[in-house]
Parts: structure tokens; C-alpha cells; sequence
């Protein structure tokens, strides 16, 4: 066997054993469809672009291809001698513009559906600190910080002789999940405490900063129940990577039986809290 057949053997097992090592999985080599309706149109615009552009690189290395085969010095082509073709100059120039519109009409679409945040059922506020998020469902009393889960935050520490292979969900778990209803139109106001901050989950579709000082929007729309992780995104400090987000989505009903559960909770808390000072005043 030649040198360069064995070559080509090498690499298609290489390449066959990566692939079977891989453990290939539906949608692993392309973007996720998402479980909301802002995550659904993104993906419909990506696969159409992603189709454009496929066709787009079909025609022009198919050009290029035909050319070097077809006007090889070997078949005895020559060069044409001429300065310019105006025919050809317009085709060239004004089919890409017209690509580029077709284009950007349904990418114009989406971007403003995904700012829409009117109609909205229920406001979630968001703010980022260093390294948690706080969460508060506005229009009620309930808010709460979620923060890295204990297990993972002793594991990641040296020295602490924990094996992280051993913990659940490693630096992706939280204490306090946000809990979201499925169904819903769920508007966002995330803002920051102290520096720049993201909120990312991929699975709805977007990314959004958290600045200090300035509020950003967001809504989703989540369809399915489940559990969906995401993290800061914004490189925020020595715990960045550290500061995992986890969203619970639940149906309408049980989620409303949640809400009122924290509801109910809060006047214990709270007087648990006036105790804890009072005493402290005491001890003072």
C-alpha cells in the first residue's frame, strides 16, 4: 500500500474511533432548539442562514473547482485579455444585497420579537453580585439568593480531600433554584449590584448583561417542565466561574402552589429575624 493510501486509512480510523468514542448525541454538533419561543425562532433563523451559506460555499468552490479542472495550463488554456465585464460586476454586486436582505428580514423579526417584553404575566428581577444572583418575583414578597450548592463549594476547595467526581452536578448546582411557570410570558429586569455581570441560560434562547446602575429586559416563555442550567457569562471576578444559575420550570398550578408556600413562609421569617435583633440589642 502506498504512503499516501496508508495515510488515508490512519485517518479514517482515527477519525472513526473519535466519533464512536464521542458518544454522538442529537444536536450535539449544532445549536440547541431550546425549550422556549425565543430559543425556537433563533434556531429556525440560524438553520435558515446556515442553509444560505451552504448553498452560497455549493456554488462558489464549485466555481472555483470547475475552473482549476476545466483552465489548466495542461489543456492548454489561455488567459482571456479584458479589463472589465459591467454585466457581470452588477450580478456579482446586487445579488449579495439581495441576499443580505432576504437575510435580515426574519433576523429583524426576531430581534424584535425577543425585546418585546409587553403583555408580560409575571416580572421576575435579577440582580448579580459577587458570586450569586439575587431573584425576586415582583408584585409579592417573596425573593430570595442563590448560590453556589454547599457540596461543590467545599469540593472546589484545595486541600478539602473531596473527589469532585463524587458530587452531583459539580460547580452547576445551586442552594435556591429560580422557579419559573411553564406557559407563561415571564418578563426580566436584571441589573447588577457591584460589577458587570451576564445572565445565561442557553436553552432560552439569550444572554443578558447585568450592569450596576442600569436595567436590562429579557422574556421567556418556557414549554416544557424540566430543569435548565446556565452561568454567568461576564467575567466578573476571581469566583466567576463559580456563580452557576439553575431554573426549575413548573406547571401553571404547581408553581402557583410554590408561590404561595413562600408566602406563606414569609411572616416566620421574618419574625424569626426581629427575634435574632432584639436579642442581639439585649446582648448590646
Amino acid at each position: 500500500m502506498s504512503g499516501w493510501k496508508k495515510g488515508l486509512a490512519l485517518l479514517a480510523a482515527l477519525m472513526l474511533s473519535s466519533g464512536v468514542g464521542a458518544n454522538p448525541e442529537r444536536w450535539q454538533l449544532n445549536m440547541t432548539p431550546g425549550v422556549t419561543t425565543s430559543a425556537h425562532d433563533v434556531y429556525q433563523l440560524h438553520m435558515i442562514i446556515f442553509l444560505v451559506c451552504c448553498v452560497i460555499g455549493v456554488i462558489v468552490f464549485g466555481a472555483i473547482f470547475y475552473s482549476i479542472l476545466k483552465f489548466r495550463k495542461s489543456q492548454g488554456a489561455v488567459a482571456e485579455k479584458w479589463s472589465h465585464n459591467t454585466t457581470a460586476e452588477i450580478i456579482w454586486t446586487v445579488v449579495p444585497i439581495l441576499i443580505l436582505v432576504v437575510m435580515a428580514v426574519p433576523a429583524t423579526k426576531t430581534l424584535m420579537r425577543m425585546a418585546d417584553t409587553g403583555d408580560a404575566e409575571m416580572t421576575v428581577k435579577i440582580t448579580g453580585y459577587q458570586w450569586k444572583w439575587r431573584y425576586e418575583y415582583v408584585g409579592t414578597d417573596v425573593s430570595f439568593i442563590s448560590s453556589l450548592a454547599r457540596e461543590s463549594d467545599a469540593a472546589r476547595r484545595l486541600g478539602s480531600g473531596v473527589d469532585v467526581a463524587t458530587v452531583s452536578n459539580y460547580l452547576l448546582d445551586v442552594d435556591k433554584p429560580l422557579i419559573l411557570p411553564t406557559d407563561t410570558k415571564i418578563r426580566f429586569v436584571i441589573t447588577a449590584d457591584d460589577v458587570i455581570h451576564s445572565w445565561w441560560v442557553p436553552v432560552l434562547g439569550w444572554k443578558q448583561d447585568a450592569i450596576p446602575g442600569f436595567i436590562n429586559e429579557a422574556w421567556t416563555s418556557i414549554k416544557d417542565p424540566g430543569t435548565y442550567r446556565g452561568q454567568c457569562a461576564e467575567l466578573c471576578g476571581k469566583d466567576h466561574g463559580f456563580m452557576p444559575i439553575v431554573v426549575e420550570a413548573k406547571p401553571k398550578a404547581e408553581f402557583q402552589a410554590w408561590l404561595a408556600q413562600q408566602q406563606a413562609a414569609r411572616p416566620d421569617v421574618e419574625a424569626t429575624v426581629k427575634v435574632d435583633a432584639a436579642a442581639s440589642d439585649d446582648q448590646s
